[in-house]
């Protein structure tokens, strides 16, 4: 289902099935369930990214309130989620978005099961979605946090919450994240919740260890694409051109990102460098590799499965990526990650990990915000041109090593050799 038609579901239904719900609840009252949580849903329907922020708010519920962790997601997300164990597989449920259809029906499946499982509390980690906030609020669930609108315009999505978070659009997402954990946690109740101060130790992500057995098959799929690669010898530089459909002003230009390559493989000898996507961006990967024409330039879209990327990242040197998946992803490994920022800011959205954003900071910038759903006006974005190739090299030379990689004809020959 397009975004476009998403949104306008959201909007024009959501709004009065908010209102009407909203009764509905008030009606039924307090549903009865334990008084401590004990099995906690979370939702973050819609990016895969979030998953990762969202990790250290999922390990304190479950580690604090010692509770059974679960998780609802739309099924093409539903392996961002595989990539760290702290949701059990058999507690993913997914929804389907590929049509008002399916999306009906799967949510008709999704309340009967919520109630099927004793779901106690249900977290919404979405901000303002009236979808999930419906989901939240139809769920029977004793327990139902989430981020509120309180005075804030424009954002309504019913009164169906028993614990209304304040957003706060200052500090980084994984915070506020936590903030929905803390209500929980609350000894009284609170207006708003959470009147907490959550410390940088807390939102830090664990670099999940990946087997040899795993990097030797992700070296074989190098190989396929560049068989002279030696890896003793050549460093691997990742670019990622793409970004969701859900914030396409969010990407740097294709033109910058060949420029950026060009340089690179000619500054370096010992640098391969790979383009990263999904398998239907194989033909536009392909095209990037044929206009720069560099033996050391190659198309590696397609070829592993999401969940494989920790073992990319990790016999990997450096990642250049939009705003993205991927960004969040490089946390949980060792990989230096150079994320590239416009419309979002790095103060809300930056990887936790070995990283650095690099953002124009224009003053129209960020554009996207929760007051507006993430739904930018902006056709022109200048905030992503703004950031040039030159200077992402630099960010690259710094992860890299300033001094160009020109070994001599006795050690090349050695390091091939090998």
């Amino acid at each position: 289902m397009k975004l476009r038609t998403m949104r306008a579901i959201d909007y024009w239904i959501g709004i009065p099935l908010s209102f009407l719900c909203t009764q509905l609840v008030r009606l039924l009252g307090t549903p009865s369930g334990p008084e401590r949580p004990q099995r906690i849903l979370f939702v973050e329907l819609s990016e895969m990214g979030s998953t990762v922020i969202a990790n250290p708010a999922l390990e304190k519920a479950r580690d604090a309130l010692d509770a059974e962790i679960f998780f609802l997601i739309f099924e093409r997300n539903a392996e961002s989620l595989r990539l760290l164990p702290t949701v059990p597989e058999a507690n993913i449920i997914t929804i389907r978005e590929t049509s008002p259809i399916a999306l009906a029906v799967d949510s008709l499946r999704f309340l009967r099961w919520v109630r099927k499982a004793k779901i106690d509390t249900v977290v919404d980690l979405e901000l303002f979605s009236r979808y999930s906030g419906l989901l939240t609020g139809l769920s029977g669930a004793r327990r139902r946090v989430g981020f509120h609108k309180f005075h804030a315009e424009g954002l309504y999505r019913g009164e169906m919450l028993t614990h209304r978070v304040s957003y706060n659009g200052h500090i980084h997402m994984a915070k506020n994240f936590i903030c929905l954990v803390n209500a929980l946690l609350a000894p009284t109740p609170q207006v708003p919740y959470s009147k907490t101060w959550v410390s940088d130790d807390e939102i830090r992500i664990p670099i999940q260890p990946v087997s040899e057995e795993a990097k030797e098959q992700m070296r074989s799929l190098v190989w396929q694409v560049y068989p002279d690669y030696q890896p003793d010898y050549h460093r691997i530089v990742l670019i990622n051109p793409n970004s969701s459909e859900l914030l396409p002003q969010r990407r740097w230009e294709q033109d910058s990102f060949t420029a950026l390559a060009s340089m690179v493989v000619q500054e370096w000898d010992d640098v391969l460098v790979l383009i990263t996507g999904s398998a239907r961006e194989r033909e536009e990967a392909r095209q990037m590799a044929e206009e720069v024409d560099h033996p050391r330039f190659r198309s590696f879209a397609g070829m592993h499965s999401l969940t494989a990327i920790t073992a990319l990242y990790n016999i990997s040197s450096v990642l250049v990526t939009n705003d993205s998946g991927p960004a969040h992803f490089s946390a949980i490994t060792p990989i230096r990650s150079i994320v590239l920022f416009g419309p979002e800011t790095p103060r809300l959205y930056g990887s936790l990990g070995n990283t650095e954003s690099i953002t124009a900071e224009l003053a129209c910038s960020p554009c996207v915000t929760a007051a507006n759903q993430k739904n930018s006006a902006c056709t022109d974005p200048v905030c992503m041109r703004m950031i040039t190739p030159e200077r992402v090299l630099e960010s690259v030379r710094a992860a890299l090593g300033r001094k160009t990689a020109n070994l001599n004809l006795v050690e090349i020959a050695r390091a091939r050799s090998r």
